[in-house]
């Protein structure tokens, strides 16, 4: 007798990754495989630029993705994506997303990536680790959007494990860790967690002057529809946000942002 059982299919995953060495004097290295591009713009109005992109368009079930920048010590760089990050419904294992940033002495970065939005089903497994040497710093953001908000969608299947690390000099200077599954979904309307608000932001910066930046962040913390508060733990400012859309959200970000740093915005930001 034939055999009636359909055929097994065997999706096709994306792997990627991109990796930028710099120095004072620009470009060192340049490495990228697979879907991850890094693009480094001639034209800048403030901080070299490295822009990075999935070609993939997303990351789906079993997708690995991987970006990161070495700063060797002296010099200054702004990280940032081409366009948000879409983290699209899974049967299968969770994508994989990983970040590496290394500064060396006195180095300075701005990790200043778009928004992740995570559709209905959405699996994902996210990590950013950043080593710093002494007298490092570094302005990392991540925001994140649950659910095609234009659309409606508000999702009621999500996995997302998402962890970010800072070091100095090996020590844990800064450890926030975010897991968010189909039960927590259910409680996100009560008010101790996110009171129902489908968009969220997370801002650190680390530096040793840090701290003395707090009364200058809190006093733009004022943009209608966020929620937002910051404090200053020992060598490290942070910053967190809650907003029922994504574009006050973003432009409670960029306001923030212009109050820490003297610089603009990346390029392909538009708020």
């Amino acid at each position: 007798m034939l055999d009636a059982r359909p055929p097994v299919t065997q999706m096709q995953r994306s792997q990627g990754a991109a990796q930028v060495v710099m120095g004072r004097r620009g470009l060192i290295d340049l490495a990228q495989r697979g879907s991850a591009k890094a693009m480094l713009p001639r034209m800048t109005a403030g901080l070299p630029e490295i822009v990075f992109l999935n070609t993939s368009g997303g990351l789906a079930s079993g997708d690995r993705l991987e970006f990161g920048v070495t700063l060797r010590p002296g010099t200054a760089a702004l990280a940032t994506t081409q366009t948000a990050e879409r983290a699209y419904r899974a049967e299968g294992p969770p994508a994989q997303a990983r970040v590496t940033l290394t500064l060396g002495a006195d180095a300075r970065l701005d990790w200043l990536p778009q928004e992740t939005i995570l559709y209905d089903g959405a699996r994902l497994d996210r990590v950013t680790l950043v080593d710093l040497a002494p007298g490092a710093s570094c302005l990392m953001i991540e925001m994140l959007v649950l659910g095609r908000l234009a659309m409606g969608e508000r999702p009621t299947r999500i996995a997302l494990s998402d962890r970010r690390v800072i070091r100095r000099a090996g020590r844990i200077l800064h450890h926030d860790a975010l897991a968010l599954d189909d039960a927590a979904l259910s409680r996100l309307s009560n008010h101790a967690l996110t009171g129902g608000r489908p968009a969220m932001a997370s801002l650190v910066l680390a530096a040793p002057d840090a701290p003395d930046r707090l009364a200058a962040l809190r006093a733009v913390l004022d943009e209608p529809g966020v929620d937002a508060a910051a404090s200053a733990p020992p060598g490290r400012l942070v910053l967190r946000a809650l907003a029922g859309d994504g574009w006050p959200l973003r432009r409670q970000i960029a306001r923030a942002l212009a109050a820490l740093r003297p610089d603009p915005l990346p390029r392909t930001w538009q708020v």
